[in-house]
């Protein structure tokens, strides 16, 4: 008699066929790879929010959505710094459009979409008001001082800083991000517990063993390293079907955002319908700032040492946006409640977004 797997058969098959998929002399069939590699792409996430759900089910919260938000984070850098490094000149504004699409599908997409559910299933949802508030201090700072400062600087004529100014911003990024790092997980612990948990979250079910979740974040770690070495494969056919299509080449970078994000969404989601609405968005802000403040210091160093120019600031009509989205989640998350309405302004807010990149 065969033995049990300690996890489901298809968490384990999806991602290792993902990477002989990956690996094989497949190329050359067209759009048949194509799909064979995007279906793969599909199943890697989520065999990955699996995989997430276990080792943060193990770990307790904040650290099981902090190590998701810092696995994916480290592979969306992985990925633009790789794609800067080959791609050229023509990438200079590749980490800014990523960064931002990764920031408004967080802010607006995803956390409205856990606003809405979770307001549709249970009319109001709860949530701890001080760890919230701490991810948006931190975050408000981050993303000005990243994304909109660099249009009114003037050492460096455009929307750029200066070598100074960009190691200078690289530092502040990582000393915003690691203080929030250090106040979520060993100063104010508490500020991201569920409401009425008195620190646990695994009251409803008995959590993994030890080696399930080291089995589990060994396979999460395998999922995400595939889902970007794809998401790089198709970039390529990406690209030309945006140019194809006539819009903007900044949507290339939304839609690479939205691959890398996909596990994260997906889990933040789920646990929005499990009315543990905390945990959605302690994924949510974690990955916005993990997003920013490890995204800039590294796109920051490779220009430093390459000599290249990276552009970082945002047009006027994307600062518009991002400065609503940050004034919107500050009001609805204000009173440590949330409702349907609140959800769908939001993503109302995202189909906005969508709608200008594509027809600026």
């Amino acid at each position: 008699m065969l033995k049990k797997l300690p996890l489901p058969f298809w968490t384990i098959a999806l991602p290792v066929l993902a990477w002989i998929a990956y690996i094989s002399p497949i190329n050359g069939l067209g759009i048949f790879d194509v799909v064979i590699l995007t279906a793969l792409l599909i199943g890697s996430v989520l065999a990955a929010v699996h995989h997430a759900e276990v080792v943060a089910h193990r770990v307790g919260e904040p650290y099981g959505t902090l190590l998701l938000a810092l696995a994916i984070t480290t592979i969306e850098v992985a990925l633009i710094v790789s794609l800067m490094l080959t791609g050229g000149p023509e990438t200079t504004a590749l980490a800014r459009d990523t960064v931002l699409a990764a920031t408004m599908i967080i802010l607006t997409g995803m956390i409205g979409i856990c606003l809405l559910v979770g307001g549709a299933k249970y009319r109001e949802q709860e949530f701890s008001l001080s760890g919230v508030s701490v991810a948006l201090v931190a975050l408000i700072a981050i993303t000005v001082l990243t994304l909109i400062l660099p249009n009114y600087t003037t050492s460096t004529p455009g929307p750029v800083y200066s070598q100074v100014q960009l190691g200078f911003v690289a530092i502040i990024s990582l000393v915003i991000y690691g203080a929030f790092v250090l106040t979520q997980t060993v100063r104010h612990r508490d500020f991201f517990l569920p409401p009425g948990a008195d620190g646990n979250e695994d009251e409803h079910a008995a959590p993994p063993t030890s080696k399930t979740a080291w089995l589990s974040g060994f396979l999460l770690l395998v999922c995400l390293g595939i889902v970007v070495l794809l998401a790089k494969a198709l970039a390529p056919d990406i690209e030309k079907a945006v140019i194809n299509a006539g819009a903007p080449k900044s949507l290339v970078g939304v839609i690479i955002a939205a691959v890398v994000l996909l596990p994260e969404g997906l889990a933040a989601f789920a646990a929005a319908r499990k009315n543990r609405l905390q945990t959605s968005l302690n994924l949510a802000l974690g990955s916005a700032l993990a997003s920013i403040g490890l995204t800039i210091p590294a796109v920051a160093m490779v220009a430093l040492f390459t000599g290249m120019t990276i552009t970082l600031g945002i047009d006027m009509k994307a600062t518009v946006l991002l400065l609503l989205s940050l004034f919107t989640i500050m009001l609805s998350l204000a009173t440590g409640k949330t409702n349907m309405l609140q959800g769908v302004v939001l993503l109302v807010i995202f189909a906005t977004y969508l709608f200008t990149t594509i027809a600026p």
